[in-house]
């Protein structure tokens, strides 16, 4: 069984009901989720051996997270402890015209101020098969910038695949910042994941006769994208999720790949969302997944799409399908009619 790595902050979430404003909420849902926990979990789901490194507060949140987490069976072993906070995230759920909106409180977490020393990489990687972390990471500090650099080192010091998931946080940081350190890390990734905006805002490479505002893409614009994106940094695979945005809650969805030379593009979906945060994540874990499970490209992609496709159905960052409903997706099974 193939063994990944992933490597980020879990926040608590906190989603008003309903579709309710901040303004008008009297009550938040809860639950857990980050980036790089949403793919580890999309993976254990699948079936593969997915562990999570963080640092989580040494209270009753940290101990909630490690509960959450272990029930999808993910890997939480080399997760560390200390003193200080859970980082934070509330989201509003938008509706129509309306656009969802997310706030952070994770400033001086536990995790955003752990040091670099503290991860024991060479340990971590043991019998791992791919590293897995995003742009949010090294946004958080530049301890984190270092400890991701230390990370990347040994990961290809034993011959590990590494996979990159830009993620760009513009609350995070500016862009200048974020190409100033995304340029430095992403020599040492094989696979980057992007979405529609990504790679012009942390890059400044721009899809011609796409516009992403007006839900408006182009796939040959994102062919030279991906082809851009290779020739610059040297990846061996580019993988793009697109987004046309409709309204809020309705958007169609597809993919790209770029697999050596080889250009690759799926099936779009229609989708009527519940709940869009975490679809990203969901598409890369299943670009990891076809690839080490040793899907073709084109059926790599295809799967992506789908389970990402799915996970807009689902609340919550995590992605609650099964590889059963993710391939009965693929092969046409899409109409929503009840599973008697």
């Amino acid at each position: 069984m193939a063994r990944v790595v992933s490597f980020g902050e879990i926040m608590m979430r906190l989603a008003t009901p309903n579709f309710l404003r901040f303004v008008q909420t009297k009550s938040f849902d809860v639950t857990y989720a980050g980036a790089e926990a949403n793919v580890a979990v999309s993976l254990a789901n699948f079936g593969l051996e997915a562990s999570f490194v963080t640092k989580l507060p040494k209270n009753e949140f940290g101990i909630a997270v490690l509960r959450y987490l272990r029930q999808y069976n993910v890997d939480t072993s080399h997760m560390i402890f200390g003193e200080g906070r859970l980082g934070v995230y509330f989201l509003e759920t938008g509706y129509s015209q309306r656009p969802s909106k997310v706030i952070y409180d994770r400033a001086n977490s536990t995790f955003a101020l752990s040091k670099p020393e503290e991860y024991d990489w060479d340990r971590i990687f043991d019998n791992a098969d791919w590293f897995h972390f995003t742009g949010i990471t090294p946004a958080l500090g530049d301890n984190l910038v270092q400890a991701c650099l230390d990370a990347l080192k040994k990961a290809k010091e034993k011959g590990i695949t590494v996979s990159c998931d830009l993620n760009y946080r513009a609350k995070l940081w500016s862009q200048e910042k974020a190409r100033q350190v995304m340029s430095q890390l992403v020599k040492y990734v094989d696979v980057l994941f992007a979405n529609e905006e990504d790679a012009e805002k942390v890059f400044g490479i721009k899809a011609d006769e796409s516009n992403v505002v007006e839900g408006k893409l182009s796939l040959k614009g994102y062919e030279q994208v991906c082809r851009r994106l290779k020739e610059r940094f040297g990846f061996k695979r580019v993988a793009i999720s697109l987004r046309e945005s409709i309204v809020a809650n309705l958007n169609g969805w597809s993919g790209v790949l770029l697999d050596g030379d080889d250009f690759y593009s799926a099936k779009q979906y229609t989708v009527h969302i519940v709940d869009r945060v975490g679809a990203g994540d969901s598409f890369s874990a299943g670009i990891i997944y076809g690839f080490l499970t040793g899907m073709k490209p084109q059926e790599t992609l295809e799967f992506a799409v789908a389970a990402s496709c799915l996970k807009h159905t689902i609340v919550g960052d995590f992605n609650e399908v099964t590889l059963d409903e993710v391939k009965s997706l693929m092969k046409g099974s899409g109409s929503g009619r009840v599973v008697r």
